[in-house]
């Protein structure tokens, strides 16, 4: 899996122009703080010691699937200064996380959703559904549970930096080695682009 990366994760790193992000499969969404502020907690002995603000947005993170009922959660991590996870959109009878019961090649990409006779057309506003059920509205409601803790507990304001980073997942391997990746995040913080002494 590939470092943290400037020109990949860039704050005007936007969304794919056209795509619905409410559609089922799974993203990896990475969601950095402000100036990249170690907020969270700290590394030791190369595991994450999470702070009362780190507990919070563990807390925020694990309670999307009770605001977003169509989605499940899979691997996750908070560090000291950003967030990395895989989200699971839902939607239909296939209400199932990829790490539940699936052929070790099964296609995850919410590109591949389509029947073959659906027209991809990007501009037709019909594909698309409520934005209360998309990506963008999961991260910016996780972002607002966790700014809303800072600002009654903290004296931090800003606590995230503008967009996030989101990346469609399109297969078992590629699900695999994300999922390897986050989990190994801790033990590779001091290579790690977000890292900060």
């Amino acid at each position: 899996m590939n470092k943290y990366n400037p020109n990949i994760h860039h704050r005007r790193s936007i969304r794919l122009r056209g795509y619905d992000y409410a559609q089922s499969g799974a993203y990896f969404i990475t969601i950095v703080t402000q100036n990249r502020a170690c907020l969270f907690g700290h590394m030791a002995d190369g595991k994450m010691v999470l702070n009362d603000a780190g507990m919070a947005a563990q807390n925020c993170w694990l309670e999307i699937p009770n605001h977003y009922p169509n989605v499940t959660l899979d691997e996750f991590v908070i560090m000291p200064n950003h967030v990395h996870g895989i989200i699971v959109i839902n939607v239909g009878a296939n209400n199932h996380s990829p790490k539940q019961n699936h052929s070790p090649k099964q296609n995850h990409s919410p590109k591949q959703n389509h029947s073959p006779k659906q027209n991809h057309s990007p501009i037709q506003s019909s594909q698309f559904r409520s934005p209360s059920q998309t990506i963008g509205s999961i991260v910016r409601g996780f972002k607002i549970g966790v700014t809303k803790w800072f600002r009654q507990n903290t004296d931090v304001y800003d606590v995230w930096q503008r967009n996030y980073y989101e990346h469609i997942v399109r297969n078992d391997d590629e699900l695999n080695a994300i999922r390897q990746y986050i989990i190994n995040n801790p033990l590779k913080w001091q290579e790690d682009k977000n890292y900060i002494k």
